[in-house]
């Protein structure tokens, strides 16, 4: 093992402990480096299982918690990806990582301008990132075969919804924000049904036309 790559190993070993067998996504783990994707003042933390804060009263997701997301989609690399919250771009790595393609959404401009800068870094081409309302998906780069949401909701927007491919699978936090259980959706004929919820978690709302107001 490299020394480079010695300390993703306590990722991996975090993600392990929660339950995340794939192979592909701890591979993923392993090659990604975190330390590229956090504050400079915080890449002491980068390689510990903990959200570490991005500005705006924001933290990145956990990567433990942000791999039984991708994990709940159930991706095998040929998969057009939706993601909404890009944060700094760690998670919109992994995903880049297992999938064909990823679009993803990140409301502040200059958040949204640092993940880009982070993924560009990393060689990333398979990647689209847009600046704006994430509840409303990004309906012309339509449909996916997988979404993940990175904020809480009480219920998966009707705009996601619809957006989601037949048979396609969608994770999101579902509750008031602070306080939620994250579920993994699959897209039936009958519409969007909870498949499996993957685990209690704490994230920040999400806000904007289909989401919170405020």
């Amino acid at each position: 093992m490299s020394e480079a790559a010695q300390p993703a190993e306590a990722l991996v070993r975090a993600v392990r402990a929660a339950g995340v067998a794939d192979e592909r996504l701890l591979q993923a783990v392993r090659a990604t480096p975190r330390a590229a994707f956090v504050p400079a003042a915080h890449c002491a933390d980068a390689y510990r299982d903990v959200p570490l804060p991005i500005g705006h009263g924001q933290v990145t997701t956990q990567p433990s918690l942000s791999a039984m997301m991708i994990d709940g989609l159930g991706l095998s690399g040929d998969e057009h990806v939706l993601e909404i919250g890009t944060g700094l771009g760690f998670q919109t790595a992994l995903l880049a990582a297992l999938a064909a393609d990823v679009v993803t959404v990140e409301m502040r401009p200059d958040i949204a301008e640092r993940a880009r800068r982070n993924l560009a870094a990393q060689g990333l081409r398979n990647i689209e990132l847009r600046v704006g309302d994430g509840s409303g998906g990004v309906p012309d780069r339509a449909p996916y075969d997988a979404v993940v949401v990175s904020a809480a909701f009480p219920e998966v927007p009707a705009p996601l919804a619809a957006q989601l491919r037949p048979g396609g699978r969608l994770v999101q936090p579902i509750g008031p924000g602070g306080r939620e259980q994250v579920v993994s959706f699959l897209r039936t004929e009958r519409g969007l049904e909870p498949w499996r919820t993957l685990t209690p978690a704490c994230f920040v709302r999400l806000r904007g036309r289909y989401g919170f107001s405020s």
